[in-house]
């Protein structure tokens, strides 16, 4: 259980830091897009050992590839307008609900009373993130938080329904990875951000493949955490990474207002305590 701790911990740090790294980018759209380069690349190899999914759960993949690039769309604009301290925390507590709730309409999954008391301690937490500004004037990128929340929480039940479907779920996982590489490089050269990749890969092109090796290594660490301890145990412990961001923008990033969303974040992640604990 201690290497489990740890292991979770860990990945909950690593998710914390790769988003970290795009926040403090100069262009965050195009080092989104270079740490999922690095990642998928990385993540190659490995799945050429462990194998490819079965063809039943390529549509899926192609589908959730295309929702990511909606989600790093997104993410990198809410880290333009906004503080990392408010956007990472509010869009994954937000995906968390939207996932949850997703399963129950699209899933048909049950859950049960408890559940539903973490889901609206998760809301009460959402809600408190961005303060009193939020009725006079809304923080900037509030939108776009949301936004991302709506993303993670679309593409996290297009993954569980494609490992549903796949009946295997490391080679699914395995192979997000890349594909989502591949759909934003199609997505960015469209867009015509080739010149902008290759100017900034010779000032930051050390730091995409430490953020692509950081969200490889925080799913592997997840992976193996969950086979010494119980998934809801490590769910939870992953989760802190809210926590960890809200203290990254109010220590690191010397935002404002960052006791308050300290303890608003806190609060998230007690909610999704409860949620996971009754779904276990």
């Amino acid at each position: 259980m201690l290497a489990a701790t740890v292991l979770a911990l860990g990945s909950a740090a690593l998710h914390a830091a790769w988003n970290l790294l795009i926040k403090s980018s100069a262009d965050r759209t195009v080092a989104a897009w270079g740490q999922f380069l690095a990642g998928g690349a990385l993540a190659l190899p490995v799945l050429a050992l462990t194998g490819a999914p079965p063809a039943r759960a390529l549509p899926y993949l192609a589908v959730s590839a295309c929702v990511h690039v909606l989600y790093v769309e997104a993410l990198t604009s809410a880290y333009v307008d906004g503080d990392f301290s408010l956007a990472y925390p509010l869009a994954r507590g937000g995906g968390a609900v939207v996932a949850a709730l997703g399963g129950v309409v699209v899933l048909g999954d049950r859950l049960p009373a408890l559940a539903w008391v973490g889901i609206a301690v998760v809301v009460a937490g959402l809600v408190s993130l961005p303060g009193r500004r939020l009725v006079s004037a809304p923080p900037a990128g509030l939108g776009w938080a949301l936004a991302t929340a709506a993303c993670i929480g679309t593409y996290t039940l297009i993954d569980a329904a494609g490992v549903r479907r796949s009946g295997d779920g490391l080679a699914y996982a395995l192979a997000v990875m890349p594909a989502t590489a591949a759909a934003l490089s199609i997505a960015s050269l469209a867009r015509g951000r080739a010149g902008a990749l290759r100017r900034r890969i010779r000032v930051e092109g050390r730091l995409w493949l430490a953020g692509g090796a950081a969200a490889t290594v925080a799913y592997s660490m997840v992976l193996i955490a969950v086979q010494r301890a119980p998934v809801g145990y490590v769910t939870v412990l992953r989760e802190t990474s809210v926590v960890l961001a809200a203290l990254a923008g109010w220590l690191l990033l010397r935002e404002g207002g960052g006791r308050q969303r300290l303890a608003s974040s806190a609060v998230v992640l007690a909610g999704l305590v409860v949620l996971v604990a009754a779904a276990a």
